[in-house]
């Protein structure tokens, strides 16, 4: 029996040690995170009830957004490494249901410019979270067919106007880029399609085009 009860001991002092070990090696490497502010914004009230997101924000990892609309469905994967504030404001408006039964006001399809513009939910460039950010860019950004970015009215007035590049964008590299459609391009395709109300094919979609649900995945 003391034998035995010695084992138990023995067992029972390697395990808490392996776990301690364990645990302060897991402690040296922690995941990075980045510190963001987020500035209320009171001459432009949120346009939907809506918290400001917690200053601490993940560097790392990605996460999948599923986008509804009545032109079909499309997945955004969204990279943290490259925009931690940017990627955690919009997981937090999608988690908030900002972006749920809201409409895009803007569809582009010019020789220089060719994107959906979404995330103002009242008109064009109008209707925000109430609180902007600051820009995650370097100067080297690039806006292929697929590109997903937030707008902005100028340096730091992130909120939660995004747009989408269905076929490019030949603008200045002033944008935060969020990530890629991964899914769905041909949802943007048939939106081209349906027309634009502009003769310079830069403004109000012919058929409206309405988000109905957004959805994080994982």
């Amino acid at each position: 029996m003391k034998r035995t009860f010695a084992a138990v001991i023995a067992a029972t002092l390697l395990a808490t040690t392996f776990t301690t070990t364990a645990s302060a090696a897991s402690l040296t490497r922690p995941k990075p995170t980045v510190q963001c502010e987020f500035t209320p914004t009171p001459e432009n009230p949120a346009a939907k009830p809506v918290r400001i997101p917690r200053a601490t924000a993940k560097a790392h990892g990605t996460v999948d957004v599923l986008f509804f609309t009545n032109y079909g469905s499309f997945v955004v994967r969204m990279d943290r490494a490259n925009a931690p504030c940017g990627v955690h404001n919009f997981a937090h408006l999608v988690r908030s249901r900002f972006y749920d039964f809201t409409q895009c006001f803007r569809l582009t399809n010019s020789a220089r410019l060719g994107v959906l513009q979404c995330g103002d939910i009242y008109r064009q460039e109008e209707g925000g979270p109430g609180y902007k950010f600051a820009d995650e860019v370097t100067g080297k950004e690039t806006y292929p067919r697929g590109t997903v970015a937030y707008g902005n009215q100028g340096p730091g007035t992130n909120g939660s106007e995004f747009f989408v590049v269905h076929s490019f964008a030949k603008i200045s590299p002033n944008y935060t880029v969020l990530g890629q459609v991964i899914a769905g391009m041909p949802t943007f395709d048939r939106m081209v399609k349906a027309g634009i109300a502009d003769p310079d094919q830069d403004g109000p979609p012919v058929r409206p085009i309405r988000i109905h649900k957004v959805l994080t995945l994982g």
